[in-house]
């Protein structure tokens, strides 16, 4: 990919001799005349460098500077001022302008080429674009992870919890108006409301434990997903064989969640469509990353290479991509689906416990 220099100058020669001295050098070389087509090439351009004269009429190279520090977006682009000002008071107008540095004229090709071509290779402008881009790509993950979640918990609220509180408020309201009850029948509406009060604390504690489970906030990942898979398998009556390695509990907290996360919808996953007796979870540790494997021997997918995108596999993929993760899916050799979670392990993600 070539680089854009937007060179801006009054003198027509300049430009020319500028224009010589980088054509050779595989640049994308823009023109500017004066500092308020400069200012319109910037926006337009968004070049990764500009070479920008002091000494032009109407709006001086400093005024440009200062214009281009100033404008968000731009304010990041590297400046280099051609100057044939010498003396300690323009050079100090030029750094409070936001120059990044100084070529004095007349130029010196060797210095000039040197110079961009510093500057170029740092490129610190298009990384920094790259950077702001990930941050947003990765804020709007984060924030559809978000609303996924409350949209779960706002179903779950209104559908399961609602309907459950709204008859047993109609309950107590017919026991209310009721004055001919016998005590037997008193004690049997009594049960049925005290059964049903139950049933929603049941739940309440259920939606809290998928929040945040417990046991990983206080014994870890690898309890929690010890205790998340026994329990599935009491509910689905679906045994599944268990090997997670014991740096597992050394991850960080957001690896943790993550990793609990995935595994809780990969085994729901199971439970409903995949019609298996058998289910699998590997959680390991290599030396750049950390990978989770959730296999079944059930029917498979419908088709070997056809994409998974149901809504619990997307908030999956959300969720992995938040820490630089991929997600896959695929069919086994021997029938059922193999779902593995990668993470990146970056220097200092394992929490060292030998001093503990």
């Amino acid at each position: 990919m070539s680089n854009t220099i937007l060179i801006a100058d009054d003198n027509v020669a300049s430009r020319e001799t500028l224009d010589a001295i980088l054509s050779g050098e595989n640049y994308i070389l823009e023109m500017a005349e004066d500092g308020i087509q400069t200012l319109e090439k910037v926006q337009t351009l968004q070049p990764d460098l500009i070479l920008l004269d002091v000494m032009m009429p109407g709006m001086d190279g400093f005024e440009v500077c200062r214009r281009i520090r100033a404008t968000p977006g731009l304010a990041e682009i590297p400046i280099i001022l051609l100057t044939a000002l010498d003396d300690t008071a323009s050079r100090l107008e030029g750094i409070e302008s936001g120059a990044d540095d100084f070529i004095s004229k007349p130029i010196d090709r060797q210095e000039l080429r040197a110079r961009v071509r510093t500057i170029i290779r740092l490129n610190r402008y298009r990384s920094l674009l790259e950077q702001r881009e990930r941050l947003r790509e990765m804020a709007q993950k984060m924030v559809t992870v978000l609303e996924d979640e409350r949209m779960r918990i706002s179903h779950e609220l209104h559908d399961e919890l609602g309907q459950l509180l709204t008859a047993e408020l109609m309950d107590i309201r017919d026991l209310q108006s009721d004055l001919t009850l016998t005590p037997v029948d008193l004690f049997d509406r009594l049960e049925k409301i005290h059964n049903q009060t139950y049933e929603i604390a049941v739940k309440i504690r259920r939606m809290a434990h998928e929040l945040r489970p417990p046991l990983l906030s206080t014994l870890g990942l690898k309890p929690a997903i010890q205790a998340h898979c026994s329990k599935f398998s009491d509910f689905s009556h679906i045994p599944i064989t268990l090997e997670v390695d014991a740096a597992a509990d050394q991850l960080p907290d957001l690896y943790g969640i993550i990793l609990y996360r995935v595994l809780q919808e990969a085994l729901t996953n199971i439970a409903k469509h995949a019609d298996a007796n058998h289910a699998w979870v590997e959680l390991s540790l290599e030396d750049d990353q950390v990978n989770l494997i959730v296999q079944d021997n059930g029917k498979g997918l419908p088709e070997p290479d056809a994409p998974v995108n149901g809504i619990g596999i997307i908030g999956m993929k959300e969720r992995v991509s938040l820490v630089g993760g991929e997600v896959s899916i695929r069919s086994g050799k021997n029938g059922g689906t193999i779902l593995t979670a990668s993470l990146p392990l970056r220097s200092g993600s394992i929490h060292s416990t030998e001093a503990a």
